[in-house]
């Protein structure tokens, strides 16, 4: 059995008992409604391995779990394709790739603790008590997600803390750009950051989204378009219709088709295809226009509009890596007992260790919906 010394405590004679206290002396070891606190403690432990296990499901969509510092892409090969073959000659060689491009992944520690008096803890039921656990849950899933989508949204380089360059999309930076299917791009001219022209979606802005991504290949594998928007712009996308003029004077090439989620109504029209699924990846979808499909999220920012080419649940093809601690026991959401361990539930520290960076810089594209010509990535109110 434990035993903790205590300081010298004033009993009601006057004197000071001191000596050491056992843990069967505790004040507090239950809650309000009886329920032991190193039962809710081993509780919370479990629900943290389910929680790790069940990732958001944006984020699974948007991303691949990697433990590496960076990764690289070949930038280019010597070899200039088939030759004509001889009798007695001997083929030219495939040449190696002439240069590497490091694709970095940032990584930080964020930790937060929960911090409960035995006073308090003596007059709370367990359902109080799960308040903060659960708080502390969603500031964390609130952290990735943001934490990937500003990386997505946001075209400033960014450094490792191994020194490595941590990119956005393609920005017309200079970097090559892949060939695909006997199509090149001029990497100082070629941004996946666009403005619409006006403050309103209209349907050429999500074609151009479409044929940006699909251009670079990277539907070519099986991937499957997403069309991220705030639910204050898919009411404007749901009213697409082919052949309608939009305010910019181009006219839609495509139908908003809503899935079997949308509400009920009557129709006239007969469906042409296969209608969009209700969900992708355990998140509800709203309809599709061309190729993509529309889901809704709050943490899209508005004003804001995102095609991402995703691979399905943690697809080594998403285009954003989430870096993990090499050591197992450093990923994910973490519960340490904090100075009080005779009860970790007193003090408790959550810890938790990441980092990002797009991988595949082709494989997304998004839009700001603003006059302006010059693209701006959201602001921290906007998150």
């Amino acid at each position: 059995m434990n035993t903790y010394r205590y300081p010298q405590l004033t009993g009601s004679d006057g004197t000071a008992p001191g000596g050491y206290v056992t843990e069967g002396d505790v004040l507090v070891n239950s809650t309000a409604d009886g329920v032991g606190l190193n039962a809710i403690y081993a509780e919370y432990r479990e629900s943290l391995e389910l929680y790790n296990a069940e990732r958001s499901a944006l984020v699974s969509l948007l991303s691949f779990s990697t433990t590496r510092a960076f990764d690289t892409v070949p930038q280019g090969a010597l070899s200039e394709g088939f030759e004509l073959a001889s009798e007695f000659g001997v083929p030219k060689a495939a040449g190696v790739p002439v240069d590497e491009l490091r694709l970095g992944y940032t990584f930080q520690d964020y930790d937060r603790a929960s911090r409960l008096t035995w006073r308090a803890l003596r007059d709370m039921t367990q359902e109080q008590v799960d308040s903060v656990h659960r708080g502390i849950l969603e500031a964390s899933n609130r952290l990735v997600t943001t934490s990937i989508l500003a990386r997505l949204f946001d075209p400033t380089q960014d450094l490792s803390p191994e020194g490595n360059a941590v990119y956005g999309l393609f920005n017309a930076d200079g970097t090559h750009i892949p060939d695909f299917m006997g199509r090149s791009w001029d990497p100082a001219a070629t941004s996946h950051y666009l403005t619409s022209g006006s403050a309103t979606i209209d349907p050429s802005d999500v074609e151009s989204l479409i044929r940006m991504v699909k251009l670079k290949g990277h539907t070519a594998s099986g991937q499957r378009l997403l069309l991220l928007v705030n639910p204050s712009e898919s009411e404007t996308i749901a009213s697409f219709r082919v052949g309608v003029e939009s305010a910019d004077l181009t006219r839609a090439r495509y139908d908003f088709v809503p899935s079997g989620t949308a509400p009920a109504r009557y129709v006239t029209e007969r469906l042409e295809g296969a209608a969009p699924p209700v969900e992708y990846g355990g998140l509800p979808v709203i309809g599709s226009y061309g190729d993509a499909l529309v889901i809704e999220s709050m943490f899209v920012p508005s004003g804001y509009v995102a095609m991402v080419a995703s691979g399905g649940p943690n697809s080594e093809r998403n285009v954003v890596g989430l870096r993990e601690h090499p050591n197992p026991a450093y990923r994910g959401l973490r519960l340490i007992p904090g100075n009080q361990q005779r009860y970790p539930l007193v003090e408790s520290f959550y810890a938790q260790s990441f980092g990002v960076g797009v991988r595949r810089r082709g494989a997304a594209a998004v839009v700001q919906l603003t006059p302006d010509a010059t693209y701006t990535a959201p602001s921290d109110r906007k998150w």
